[in-house]
């Protein structure tokens, strides 16, 4: 079968509500976006049969990005304060499927809360991975992130600051690298019966400017990836979205 490439169209079509219940709600909050350009060829070969790199003006890129999970919750249940609320980092880059849905593509995802690193990787398939983790915020918002892999021989530290107050946000323009970047509303995963793909859907992102005084690229050696050595080519900041989590299929 061809291997259809995303168009604008699709790219738009992906932040439709899908038309079906949720299984879960979510919170995103305090994002930091930390993007590199990367070679595509070196990207395809890191993926399972099925996904395609996908590429902005011919360049692939690989992203990190720490964030608060806030009011973790299945559909029928409510949150509970001491499993709702969880710390994630997240190491991604973006492809799309043959028939041309554009997505995320995890290599790994560091989390603080070993419940849902049980149903993630129980679920959704998913990569995730127990960290020891801390971000305490001093308003009004500049966050203070810290993240320790299980097994891993250091911490990675992340300080930056969202500048809210004052701010009107912005939203990704489509076609833009932003859009590209940010406007993802499909993952895959690899599951034992081939690739599947779970469906989000939340209002676009709104984006702030943000400060980073402190980033670390180690967490891309933990995933097989030399180091970066320069800044990051593309960051961006949002102060959150409400997340619906749909099945993987």
């Amino acid at each position: 079968m061809p291997i259809t490439l995303p168009d604008l169209t699709q790219r738009l079509a992906a932040r439709e509500h899908p038309g079906r219940s949720p299984v879960m709600y979510q919170s995103w909050t305090h994002l930091l976006f930390l993007h590199w350009q990367w070679d595509p060829a070196e990207i395809q070969k890191t993926l399972p049969p099925g996904l395609t790199v996908d590429t902005h003006d011919g360049a692939a890129w690989l992203g990190i990005v720490p964030f608060f999970m806030r009011n973790i919750r299945p559909r029928f249940l409510p949150t509970a304060p001491w499993i709702s609320n969880f710390l994630e980092l997240n190491v991604r880059t973006y492809v799309h499927d043959e028939h041309g849905r554009p997505g995320v593509w995890f290599y790994s995802l560091d989390c603080n809360q070993p419940l849902a690193v049980w149903t993630a990787r129980t679920f959704f398939h998913l990569p995730y991975q127990h960290a020891r983790m801390s971000a305490p915020i001093t308003l009004p918002s500049s966050v203070a992130y810290s993240k320790h892999r299980r097994g891993a021989p250091e911490a990675s530290d992340f300080h930056y600051h969202l500048e809210t107050e004052g701010r009107e946000p912005t939203f990704a323009e489509p076609g833009t690298l932003e859009f590209f970047l940010l406007e993802r509303y499909y993952l895959f995963a690899s599951t034992p019966r081939g690739i599947r793909s779970g469906q989000v859907h939340h209002k676009p992102y709104p984006m702030v400017p943000v400060r980073v005084d402190k980033w670390d690229t180690r967490v891309l050696a933990l995933n097989g990836f030399k180091e970066p050595d320069r800044a990051p080519d593309h960051i961006a900041g949002s102060p959150g979205v409400d997340v619906l989590i749909f099945p993987l299929k």
